[in-house]
C-alpha cells in the first residue's frame, strides 16, 4: 500500500511540475516576450542541414501525427488486446491519444501562435503552440513505454523500450525546428502539455486499478 502510495504522490508531482511548465512558456508567448532559448534552438538545429539529415527528419515527422499515429496506436491497441489480453490498457492508450489531440486543437486556439518563418525546409498551415506532433509523440510513445514496461520481465527489454521511445519523442520533435515549422519552445511545450496529460490519466488509471485489486481481494475472503 504504501507503494502504492508513493507511486500515485509521483504521478501528480510529475503533472503539477509539467503543469508549471507549460504555464511559464504560455506565459512568455502571451506576453510576446523575446525568447532567446528559440533563436538559439533554431540556430543549432538548423545548422545541422544536410540531404541525408533532412531525408531522416522529413520521415520522421511525416509518421510523427495524423494518420500514422492513428495507425501505431491502433496497431499496439491489438497488440494489448490480442497478445498481451489486457482490456483497460486499451481504453486507456485510446484515451489517451484522443484526450491529447483534442487538448491540442483547444490550447493552439487559445494561444493563435503563429509559426516561424525564417528558413522552412516544408510548407504546413495552422498555428504554432504547442506542436501537434511533439504532443503526438509524446503521447503516443510515452504511454507504450509505461504499459510496455509494466510486462516487460527483463532489464535489458525495459531499457529498449525506454530509448526507443526517447529516440521517438526526440525526433520527432527536433524535425520540427529543423524542418523550420515549429519554435523549439512550441516542441517543449508540447512535451510538457503532454506530460502533464499523462501523469494525471496514468494517476488514476493506477488508483482505479487499485480499488479493482482491493475489491477482488476482498471477495475471495
Amino acid at each position: 500500500m504504501k507503494w502504492f502510495n508513493l507511486q500515485m504522490t509521483k504521478a501528480i508531482l510529475i503533472g503539477l511540475l509539467c503543469a508549471l511548465g507549460f504555464a511559464f512558456i504560455a506565459l512568455l508567448i502571451n506576453g510576446e516576450f523575446n525568447i532567446g532559448f528559440d533563436a538559439a534552438v533554431i540556430g543549432v538545429v538548423q545548422g545541422w542541414e544536410s540531404p541525408g539529415l533532412t531525408t531522416i527528419l522529413t520521415w520522421l515527422t511525416a509518421i510523427g501525427a495524423g494518420w500514422p499515429v492513428a495507425g501505431i496506436t491502433v496497431l499496439s491497441a491489438l497488440f494489448l488486446y490480442f497478445v498481451l489480453h489486457h482490456r483497460r490498457e486499451v481504453i486507456l492508450l485510446l484515451s489517451a491519444g484522443a484526450a491529447s489531440g483534442l487538448l491540442n486543437v483547444v490550447l493552439k486556439q487559445i494561444f493563435r501562435r503563429t509559426r516561424p518563418d525564417i528558413y522552412r525546409l516544408i510548407d504546413i498551415h495552422g498555428y504554432s503552440f504547442p506542436s501537434g506532433h511533439s504532443m503526438a509523440a509524446f503521447t503516443l510513445y510515452g504511454m507504450l513505454s509505461y504499459l510496455l514496461w509494466r510486462h516487460a520481465n527483463t532489464v535489458a527489454l525495459r531499457v529498449a523500450i525506454v530509448l526507443f521511445s526517447v529516440v521517438m519523442i526526440v525526433g520527432i520533435g527536433v524535425s520540427r525546428i529543423y524542418l523550420g515549422v515549429h519554435y523549439p519552445s512550441d516542441v517543449l511545450g508540447g512535451y510538457l502539455a503532454s506530460g502533464s496529460l499523462l501523469a494525471v490519466m496514468i494517476h488514476y488509471y493506477e488508483k482505479a486499478q487499485g480499488k479493482g485489486a482491493r475489491a477482488a481481494s476482498a471477495g475471495k475472503k
